[in-house]
C-alpha cells in the first residue's frame, strides 16, 4: 500500500510560564491511500492535537511543533509556510471539528459556506459553485438542497449540521478528511447514519480518513487501523479486527474492557482506575503506571519504547518488549 500521510516522531509542545509541555510526544503514524485509521484514546491523550499539527492549526504563541515531520503526499508539512498550507487546507486535507455549531458561520447560509471553498480553491465561477454546493447536499442525504442552501445553521438540527460539514469537507473532493468525534452529541441512529455516509464517500471518492475518537464502537464500524494514544504517545497500533480480537496494551485492554455488552449482565461497569494527567505532571518511567494493574518496579523507573510485534503490530510495554523488537 502507498502512504499518503506519515507522522514521524511528531512532538507539539506548549509553553507555559516558560517551561515546555509535551502535549504530543513522539508519535509516529502511517495512514495509506483509502485508509481508515482511528485514533483512539481518553480525553487529554493528545488526539486531537495530534490532528491540529497536521492541519498546521496549532495556536503559536504558545504551542509549537517542536520536532518530527508531517509527510503529506511526499511533502514535509512542517516546513510550509502559511500560504502553502492555506492551499493544502480544505481542498487535499479537510477536517470535520468536533461541534459543527461552533463551525459553521452563524451569519452565512449553507449554501455561501460550501460556496466559498469552492470559488476559493476550485476556482469555480459562482454558477458552477451553486450548482455544486447543491449536488454536495444532494450526495450527504439532503433531498431539498436547493431550499436548504438558503438556510442559516441554527436552522438546522445537529445531525443535519454534521451533514453540512461533511458536505464542506467532501467538497474538493480531498485526498484526506479528518474527522474529529465527528458523532459526538448526536443520538443514536443519526451516528449510524453519519458513520456509514463517511464509509461510503471514503469509498466512492478514495479518501482516507482519520477519525479521532473515545469511541470503540464507532472504531469497529468504520476503521481499518487502530492507533491508541495514552498522554501524548502511541501504545498500541493494529488491525481493527486484531485488535478487538487482542488488545495487547494494559491501556487498550482497559478502554475495551469498559465498553457495555448486551450479553454480560452486570450492575456495573468496568472502568481504568485514575484520570490522565496533565502533560506538566506525566510521570517518570511508563506512563500508563500509575493506573495499570500489571505495572511493576521497572515500569516506574524506565520509560517503554514502542515495539513491533508480529503482524505489523506495536505495544509500548514491558510485558511484550522481551519478545520482540525495538522500533
Amino acid at each position: 500500500m502507498t502512504a499518503l500521510l506519515e507522522l514521524k516522531n511528531l512532538k507539539t509542545h506548549f509553553k507555559r510560564d516558560k517551561v515546555s509541555i509535551p502535549a504530543v510526544d513522539g508519535v509516529d503514524l502511517t495512514i495509506n491511500k483509502g485508509e481508515t485509521v482511528a485514533l483512539v484514546g481518553e480525553s487529554g491523550s493528545g488526539k486531537s492535537i495530534t490532528s491540529l499539527s497536521i492541519m498546521k492549526l496549532i495556536p503559536s504563541p504558545p504551542g509549537k511543533i517542536v520536532d518530527g515531520s508531517i509527510i503529506f503526499n511526499g511533502k514535509d508539512l512542517v516546513n510550509l509556510n502559511e500560504d502553502d498550507m492555506c492551499k493544502i487546507r480544505g481542498n487535499d486535507i479537510s477536517m470535520i471539528f468536533q461541534e459543527p455549531m461552533t463551525s459553521l458561520n452563524p451569519v452565512l447560509t449553507i449554501g455561501e459556506q460550501i460556496i466559498e471553498v469552492l470559488m476559493y480553491h476550485q476556482k469555480m465561477t459562482r454558477a458552477q459553485a451553486v450548482n455544486k454546493a447543491v449536488e454536495m447536499l444532494e450526495m450527504v442525504g439532503f433531498s431539498r438542497a436547493k431550499a436548504l442552501i438558503n438556510e442559516y445553521p441554527h436552522r438546522l438540527s445537529g445531525g443535519m449540521r454534521q451533514r453540512v460539514m461533511i458536505a464542506i469537507a467532501m467538497s474538493c473532493n480531498p485526498k484526506l478528511l479528518i474527522a474529529d468525534e465527528p458523532t459526538t452529541a448526536l443520538d443514536v441512529t443519526i451516528q449510524a447514519q453519519i458513520l456509514d455516509l463517511m464509509k461510503d464517500l471514503s469509498k466512492q471518492y478514495d479518501t482516507s480518513i482519520l477519525i479521532i475518537t473515545h469511541d470503540l464502537g464507532v472504531v469497529s464500524e468504520v476503521a481499518d487501523k487502530v492507533v491508541v494514544m495514552y498522554c501524548g504517545q502511541v501504545v498500541e497500533e493494529a488491525l481493527v479486527d486484531d485488535l478487538f480480537d487482542e488488545p495487547l496494551h494494559p491501556y487498550t485492554i482497559g478502554l475495551m474492557g469498559s465498553i457495555p455488552s448486551l450479553e454480560d449482565e452486570t450492575d456495573r461497569l468496568q472502568s481504568i482506575e485514575g484520570t490522565v494527567p496533565p502533560p506538566e505532571h506525566f510521570p517518570t518511567g511508563c506512563r500508563f503506571a500509575p493506573r495499570c494493574p500489571h505495572a511493576f518496579d521497572r515500569c516506574r523507573e524506565e520509560a517503554p519504547s514502542l515495539i513491533q510485534m508480529a503482524g505489523g503490530r506495536k505495544a509500548r510495554c514491558f510485558l511484550h518488549s522481551d519478545k520482540e523488537a525495538t522500533l
